[in-house]
């Protein structure tokens, strides 16, 4: 038995549109008396014949209001439906106890019992008899979900996936999704369209995920749903078209509104080796046009305010010595052994260009470097690349931050020009070239004051070479149940096994300021290894009464590594990083080079084409590995998201650098002649900066990883999942590249 009721626009249509229903459910009845059924069956038939004459006497009553008859006859159709389902279900269940005996039922509730025992495959067969032999292009009027009230009355027609269905005992409803949102969708009732029964039939075999061509007229919602933009209205169906079917188990459910076995529920391995439903998904279809927004934003400040032209840089190009592994590509068509690299970056290329006049050029490039990957780290990755002549680092920082601010849509938020910090400060303070300044916390070394320290773990670090000890103070004092415990503090704490998987062999050693402001508490080896100077300790870290003291002593570089993950952590136990603010700073005058214990050289901090400070340079001309560089990296919310530098523009002062990394004169004409010799022909003063697209992307869509704001990531072995790359070459391809297999 079908009950279906729609709201008209008139109370003469209500009542027409009733008088419909009740002439087809009696003529239902009729039928359903008329065929032959098992006595339990006819019984139940009776029953029904029986509400329906209690239904029709309830709803022809005279009402004054034509919006009460028609709530009324709603809300009786749908309590008769849900009664008249539960009867036919404990109807199903007696018969199932007969010993194999055959129970004839209505049509009605045998197409309620198999959807509701059917599997995935056989419900999508169910759908596939639909679906036309012949392949079709449709088109649509509208976008799912664009309609709201202000489309009541429209005759639209609508393409996209079945969201979900949902079937009230022969009235049919579905959620129509594409790109932009999704819409109910609903059948009418009997007579208003002359294929109204294909279209219920069709409405009712629809699962999830089906390609649906819906036309129908779009009306208003009788109970609106306040979570959806498109809650205010429904299109009531006149013709639909299944398009294409489901015909294997979905792995898990596009849907945002399944609250159970969803795709965030799922393994990352099971959402990449899916990716293509996985971009189904609301969620990453909206991070995929938060990227394209982003991007776009940022093309069009760079050309409309700043007059930038975008330059294709080549892919192909030849391997460099300096910073990461590069991916290499063997030449069939050169010398055995010769080999191309992907760009690391167009730092190169993009510096000719200067130096040919191009004046301001950018590019949203595709990199590629061949290292360790991590959350927020691929193996090919898109960045904003920029460079200009002419220029100094306050005119590259000025564009930069346009930049961000237009690709962010923070020109409330963040004020021009940003906060600025020496690097030689953020270490210092927070340990971090990338510091978070959303919450305080800060750190001091206190390699003068522990100078005449005994306590062994302090006086060992300090006698040996780069090495330091500093202190974070952390005031938990008023923290109350959130003060920082000493179980979290101790060995097998969070707090301590952070700062030895940052490298901290002896992880932190804590204290507390007293009361008094002079003295510490704490273990009695550390308070009286650090007496004499406890007063000068607290005075240098400014550290009030009540506050933990958290020391780590050993190579500055691991020191600094550990404090800050120590840092972090005390943060996150106290409450104190913000969701919604917005720090950002530029991290400036880092040093030219570092240098690497492991292989006792110098090497470039950022890259080696990055102008060394005048000031520094003036100094000492023939040795540049104290110099600091101009150099510049923009940081938000801890993150380092991009950043610049000034370049060398001249050969003499290029070689210098060359020589303090310890690459000789024929090694730098070999790998970079070209370069050498384009600055011997007048090459313009001139800096550039560049901004990771996809990292900024994923702070910008609130997202864990990069890998949710990339349309076809690779895993963190550098694999797809998808296309299961890289794969083997034959032999034969091997061979045409001089290469052979070693097993």
């Amino acid at each position: 038995m079908r009950i279906r009721i729609i709201s008209g626009t008139t109370t003469t249509t209500k009542t027409t549109n009733i008088l419909l229903l009740l002439r087809r459910s009696q003529s239902t009845i009729r039928t359903t008396t008329a065929a032959t059924l098992t006595t339990t069956t006819t019984k139940n038939s009776f029953k029904g014949a029986r509400m329906m004459k209690s239904f029709c006497s309830n709803v022809m009553t005279p009402s004054s209001s034509s919006s009460q008859n028609y709530s009324a006859a709603r809300r009786t159709s749908f309590g008769l439906l849900r009664k008249k389902e539960g009867q036919q279900q404990r109807h199903k269940e007696r018969q199932q106890k007969n010993n194999g005996r055959r129970t004839i039922v209505t049509s009605s509730s045998s197409s309620s019992s198999s959807s509701s025992s059917s599997s995935s495959e056989t419900e999508g067969n169910a759908t596939k008899q639909f679906v036309s032999s012949l392949l079709s292009w449709p088109t649509r009027t509208t976008l799912c979900g664009s309609l709201d009230i202000s489309s009541v009355g429209e005759k639209v027609s609508l393409c996209g996936w079945v969201d979900k269905q949902r079937d009230m005992g022969g009235i049919c409803f579905a959620d129509v999704r594409d790109h932009s949102g999704l819409v109910q969708i609903i059948g009418a009732a009997e007579g208003i369209h002359a294929n109204q029964a294909k279209i219920d039939e069709i409405l009712s075999s629809l699962r999830s995920e089906c390609v649906v061509k819906v036309v129908g007229v779009v009306r208003e919602r009788n109970n609106k749903n306040k979570n959806i933009k498109t809650g205010e209205v429904e299109v009531e169906v006149e013709s639909i078209e299944v398009l294409n079917v489901v015909s294997k188990s979905l792995p898990f459910s596009i849907s945002e509104s399944e609250k159970a076995g969803n795709a965030e529920k799922s393994s990352e391995e099971v959402r990449l080796k899916n990716r293509v439903l996985d971009l189904r998904r609301p969620k990453m279809l909206k991070n995929l046009r938060r990227r394209h927004e982003a991007i776009r934003q940022m093309r069009k400040v760079l050309e409309e305010e700043f007059d930038f032209m975008e330059i294709e840089t080549p892919v192909l190009s030849r391997p460099t010595p300096e910073g990461a592994r590069d991916y290499l590509v063997p030449a069939r068509t050169a010398s055995a052994g010769s080999c191309y690299a992907l760009p690391q970056s167009p730092q190169l290329f993009k510096q000719m260009l200067m130096v040919s006049g191009c004046d301001r050029y950018y590019q949203v490039a595709r990199c590629f470097r061949d290292e360790d990957l991590r959350a927020d780290r691929q193996p090919e990755f898109t960045q904003l690349d920029v460079e200009m002549s002419f220029t100094d680092a306050d005119g590259i920082m000025n564009v930069a931050e346009r930049v961000f601010l237009e690709a962010s849509g923070m020109h409330k938020k963040v004020q021009q020009p940003f906060r600025r910090m020496t690097y030689a400060e953020a270490m210092e303070k927070y340990g971090s070239d990338k510091p978070d300044l959303r919450f305080d916390l800060e750190m001091t070394t206190l390699n003068d004051v522990l100078k005449d320290t005994e306590f062994p773990p302090f006086k060992s670090a300090l006698e040996t070479s780069r090495s330091s000890v500093k202190v974070l103070v952390v005031d938990d004092s008023q923290a109350g149940k959130n003060k920082i415990s000493n179980a979290k503090l101790k060995p097998k704490g969070e707090i301590f096994e952070d700062a030895v998987n940052a490298g901290s062999a002896s992880g932190v050693f804590f204290c507390r300021v007293a009361e008094d402001g002079k003295t510490l508490e704490g273990a009695k080896g550390l308070v009286e290894g650090l007496a004499k100077c406890a007063e000068e300790i607290i005075a240098k870290s400014t550290a009030p009464p009540g506050s933990l003291l958290l020391f780590v002593a050993g190579k500055t570089k691991v020191v600094n590594t550990a404090l800050d993950k120590v840092r972090h952590k005390c943060a996150s136990v106290l409450n104190l990083i913000d969701p919604k603010a917005h720090a950002v700073l530029w991290v400036t005058d880092f040093p030219m080079f570092e240098y690497n214990e492991d292989e006792e050289r110098f090497e470039a901090c950022h890259h080696p084409f990055t102008a060394p400070n005048t000031e520094d340079y003036e100094k000492n001309p023939d040795d540049l590995t104290e110099a600091r560089a101009i150099a510049y990296d923009l940081v938000y919310n801890g993150v380092e998201i991009g950043g610049g530098s000034l370049r060398i523009y001249r050969r003499d002062v290029q070689e210098k650098v060359f020589k303090a990394i310890g690459m000789s004169t024929e090694e730098a004409e070999d790998k970079f002649g070209y370069l050498l010799e384009a600055f011997q022909y007048g090459a313009p003063p001139h800096g550039g900066f560049a901004i990771g697209v996809d990292r900024l992307v994923m702070l910008l869509c609130g997202a864990k990883s990069i890998r949710d704001v990339i349309a076809f990531p690779k895993t963190t072995t550098g694999q797809c999942l998808l296309t299961r790359a890289p794969g083997e070459a034959t032999t034969e391809q091997l061979a045409e590249l001089n290469i052979r297999r070693i097993d």
